[in-house]
Formats: C-alpha cells, sequence, structure tokens
C-alpha cells in the first residue's frame, strides 16, 4: 500500500515520463527524495541526448548530485528499474524503491529484494497506459531502449 506521499512523488516520476514522451523519447521518469521532500528528478534522455545510459533513474540521480548519503533516500520510477539502474541502486544503498508498473518491463524486482531494498509496485494505471502507448506507437525505440533486437 502506498503512502500518501509515495502517491505524489510517484505522481511527479510520471509526469517527468510523459514529458519525455512528448520530446519524442522514453516516457520513464524518476525521483529521489528524502523525508518526502524532493531531491531531484528526472527522465530517460537516451534519445534526447544521445546517451545509451541517461536512463530515468540515472538522470534523477545525476541531477541529485554527490550526496553524502542515499541510506536515507527513495527513489521513485515509472517503469520497473533495468539491471544497470537497479544495480546503481544497490551499489548507492537506496534503501527503498516505489515502482510505477512492471507489466511492460519487469524482473529486477528479485534482484533488488535479494540485495536488502524494499520495493513496492503500485501498478499505477497512467504509467501502464503511457508505456502501452509508447511501446504500440514506437516499438523500434522500445527495443532499443531495452536492449533487445526485434
Amino acid at each position: 500500500m502506498l503512502s500518501e506521499i509515495d502517491q505524489k512523488l510517484l505522481k511527479i516520476a510520471y509526469e517527468e515520463a510523459k514529458e519525455g514522451f512528448e520530446e519524442g523519447g522514453c516516457p520513464i521518469g524518476s525521483v529521489l527524495a528524502r523525508d518526502g521532500k524532493i531531491i531531484a528528478q528526472g527522465r530517460n534522455q537516451r534519445v534526447q541526448k544521445g546517451d545509451p545510459i541517461a536512463h530515468g533513474e540515472m538522470d534523477a540521480l545525476r541531477k541529485a548530485g554527490r550526496q553524502k548519503t542515499y541510506r536515507d533516500t527513495v527513489l521513485y520510477t515509472s517503469l520497473s528499474p533495468c539491471m544497470m539502474c537497479s544495480g546503481t541502486i544497490v551499489q548507492f544503498g537506496i534503501p527503498k524503491v516505489v515502482i510505477g508498473e512492471n507489466k511492460s518491463f519487469g524482473g529486477n524486482e528479485e534482484f533488488l529484494i535479494s540485495r536488502g531494498v524494499e520495493v513496492l509496485i503500485a501498478n499505477d494505471k497512467n504509467c501502464i497506459q503511457l508505456m502501452s502507448q509508447f511501446i504500440k506507437e514506437k516499438p523500434e525505440l522500445w527495443l532499443e531502449d531495452i536492449a533487445e533486437d526485434e
């Protein structure tokens, strides 16, 4: 069950994803927060910046800059994180991840849980709808983003 703060911050991650979609990119947004306050927010910038590792979670973490610790933060992401982003979550010691949806892409939740990360999956209808629309309209870009061939 998501708290009111979790719902609010996940909505901001969704809004980042929607902006990315409107820019012609992959609609994945993320927010890094501490005590319910936003440290940084970002979105997948692979297309916009031509940067293959500019995933939504990475963009938010870059914008957050150096932190003394991440052990008191929560990462919100509109889509289940890939292995690169999951590894970064573990590496930085982020203790909790709130995922908008994992129907379009998933599989790393168990890895995160096995490393002691609390994982909440919202099954957010807006996140699901946006990713479904993106995959339908731009299947080649989606496959590129998840590093799979057709």
